[in-house]
């Protein structure tokens, strides 16, 4: 057997250390990315007010940031492939920065939703790239545990968004607020570029396989070939796949109503409905926040221990399922105790949209789990992107003309109406999960399943 000397035990502990360096920088950047999702409900009367929007027009200038992070999903994959996460994040989070600065600086709506336009291109690469860094810089077995970690740092973002964010609007304003956060999305470009390094090779450290060998004290693996395979070939099998429309659709309705209520509705129907200041009504999206953070960690653990998909998946869409409908049917406005519960629940509901997402990667082949976990998130910030706008014109149709200080008054009829757009959508993704199918926390290799072409085999 050949000789293979082990890098030196200082590499090694440089390695492990620099790792979470890496990791760090790349999170912060993702947490701006949330941050910028959520921010515009803080601000929404603000902005109905100065730019002279209804409810339709403030939808849909806050889903311009979904319609570009959607379309960017699967391109995004392609650049962290190519280009590598540090080039990728530096530059989008020098765009997220411009774009902030920009929507800060607006004079108009049209101003307004260029700047958002150029926001959501910036941040849009960020996740898949930090999932790229992830498998340069851990091991197999860390993965799942960064991605969680990576979850719950980037949700702190959009706590961020809630009560932290309002303190600073009413300190200083919504304008010279957002020209913070793109001040800070500036740091985040310029520590992405000196810190960060597509591989541990490019700072002369051992690779990820010399790692494994000297934790294990065996040979290092040879290189595994690489695979060449178009985008049209490895698309086929994720188009083929019969439980695409239920993955699709699932997440479309999770993610989508998800979004729509922490990211623009859930701050205005408790500050029109109870009339209830900016800074309290952001402390009910914060505890929607804190429900996210919760749930992803809560919803691998359960899910892995128990390695079944499918209880985990009904256990958490029940639980917006059930907000959804208070919302939408409670005879009179809900007791704000009870309506905090909501709020949470509807967080803590999020770790049925991963679950989703684990279940898209694990029917399909794993050579292609990216791509088809890509697929599946188009569809999910697609749901945000319509749903918002979409209540927006429910509120602004059942309007009765009310105006306070020059913005539109909605009553909780209006609200319920509203809401019930997101109820309907939420029935649908539940009934369309029962025909996902239960994996037992594996890829499915059936042939039922999969359509795999020639070269791309399903246990790769």
């Amino acid at each position: 057997m050949a000789v293979h000397p082990s890098p030196a035990a200082a590499q090694i502990q440089r390695l492990l250390r620099r790792r979470w360096l890496v990791w760090a920088v790349l999170a912060f950047c993702f947490a701006i990315a949330f941050f910028h999702r959520v921010s515009l409900a803080v601000v929404s009367d603000q902005l109905m007010a100065e730019f002279n929007l209804g409810a339709a027009a403030l939808g849909n200038l806050g889903a311009i940031y979904f319609y570009i992070y959607t379309i960017m999903q699967i391109p995004s994959g392609l650049l962290a492939d190519t280009s590598g996460p540090r080039l990728t994040v530096s530059l989008g989070m020098l765009l997220a920065a411009a774009g902030a600065a920009l929507f800060a600086l607006a004079p108009n709506l049209a101003i307004a939703g260029a700047g958002r336009f150029l926001t959501g291109l910036g941040v849009s690469v960020i996740f898949v790239c930090v999932q790229k860094a992830q498998t340069s810089w851990f091991r197999p077995g860390e993965f799942a545990t960064l991605t969680g970690l990576t979850s719950s740092v980037g949700n702190a973002g959009a706590l961020c968004a809630a009560t932290p964010l309002a303190l600073l609007v009413a300190a200083v304003g919504w304008r010279s607020s957002f020209l913070v956060v793109a001040a800070l999305g500036l740091v985040g470009a310029v520590a992405c570029w000196l810190l960060v390094r597509d591989r541990p090779q490019d700072l002369g450290l051992p690779s990820l396989a010399e790692l494994e060998a000297y934790l294990t004290d065996a040979e290092p693996p040879a290189a595994a070939p690489q695979l060449k395979i178009s985008l049209r070939e490895a698309l086929t099998p994720v188009l083929k796949n019969r439980y695409l429309i239920p993955v699709l659709v699932a997440a479309f309705g999770l993610n989508g109503t998800l979004q729509t209520f922490i990211s623009m509705w859930g701050i205005p129907y408790v500050m029109q409905v109870y009339r209830l200041g900016r800074t309290q009504a952001s402390a009910f999206t914060l505890l929607t926040g804190l429900g996210t953070i919760i749930s992803g960690p809560l919803f691998g653990l359960i899910s892995d221990r128990l390695r079944r998909r499918k209880p985990v998946l009904f256990t958490f869409i029940a639980l917006p399922l059930a907000g959804w409908s208070m919302l939408v049917f409670w005879p009179s406005p809900i007791p704000l105790a009870l309506l905090r519960l909501i709020y949470f629940a509807i967080g803590l509901g999020a770790g049925g949209f991963l679950t989703v997402m684990v279940l898209a990667k694990e029917v399909n082949p794993p050579a292609i789990a990216g791509l088809a976990t890509g697929t599946a998130n188009t569809a999910a910030f697609l749901g945000a992107a319509l749903l918002q706008p979409l209540v927006g014109f429910i509120l602004d149709y059942t309007w009765d003309g009310t105006l306070a200080a020059g913005v539109p008054v909605y009553s909780l009829t209006n609200f319920r109406w509203g809401f019930s757009i997101c109820l309907l959508t939420m029935v649908i993704s539940c009934a369309v999960c029962l025909r996902l199918p239960e994996t037992g926390a594996r890829h499915l290799l059936s042939d039922d399943c999969l359509a795999t072409p020639p070269g791309l085999d399903a246990r790769t």
